[in-house]
């Protein structure tokens, strides 16, 4: 019953939020007769998500198709480059500089190159918004394999366990509670960076909407599409936080 209070309370603070959010931003454009093509209103945002429902939709679905893809590619890579680096430090030592310089570079610098290499289809965004998963994932990956007490890993091989098993049994548990939290960080740089790659060239997607929208001074549909890939981006966030809840059981029950 007290974890049902709670969960009722976790989503009934965000509710009120926003609708005090709302009147406000209504009041103030009330008040301050704010032009719409500076700063819609919440009405004239609603109507315009109303009015281009189908066009949101499609568009959102290419955008997030984009970051799940994206996603996947980009945190499988960072696990199992976490993996190669915990069991040879050597190639950590050779390869790591260079994941911490893909990081450092701007996604605006390499959007277009990625489009030059991959050209101007869904695969640039898939790369894009891989690259951007793949640092955060592979530095929680690297801690939790690697943030081993040396007692449990000298107490397995006393117990005659393979590298596998301690892997399985050892390993990978550690893990798992350093890999989720940035896996929910991926969730949305993935979208990040597959709307970034879609507003330097894109025939479809949500950056090319509002690339569009601002073009056309639609600042009504332009404000629409990004509610809409903040929505979108919020679901798959609380997806991968649910399947944490699940997977990583003992720690969320401490």
């Amino acid at each position: 019953m007290h974890k049902r209070k709670t969960r009722i309370k976790n989503y009934i603070f965000p509710v009120i939020t926003f609708i005090l959010i709302l009147i406000v931003w209504e009041l103030l454009d009330y008040i301050f007769q704010v032009k719409e093509i500076i700063i819609p209103n919440p009405h004239e945002i609603f109507y315009a998500i109303i009015n281009n429902f189908s066009l949101l939709l499609n568009d959102t679905y290419i955008t997030m198709l984009e970051s799940v893809l994206g996603f996947i590619i980009g945190s499988g890579l960072g696990i199992l480059i976490a993996l190669l680096f915990t069991y040879s430090t050597t190639s950590k030592k050779a390869l790591y500089p260079y994941a911490i310089a893909l990081k450092a570079t701007p996604l605006y610098a390499l959007a277009p190159v990625l489009i030059i290499w991959f050209g101007n289809g869904i695969m640039s965004k898939i790369v894009m918004s891989g690259m951007v998963a793949f640092f955060p994932v592979l530095v929680n990956a690297i801690k939790g394999f690697t943030s081993i007490e040396p007692e449990n890993i000298e107490l397995f091989r006393s117990l005659s366990a393979s590298k596998w098993q301690i892997f399985v049994k050892l390993r990978l548990p550690n893990a798992l509670p350093y890999i989720f939290p940035a896996l929910k960080i991926a969730t949305t740089l993935a979208v990040v960076g597959a709307t970034i790659a879609e507003f330097t060239g894109a025939s479809q997607g949500i950056g090319h909407l509002i690339v569009n929208s601002s073009y056309y001074l639609e600042t009504s549909l332009m404000f629409a599409g990004i509610i809409m890939i903040s929505l979108a981006g919020i679901l798959f966030f609380y997806l991968i936080d649910f399947l944490e809840k699940k997977l990583v059981f003992w720690q969320i029950n401490e």
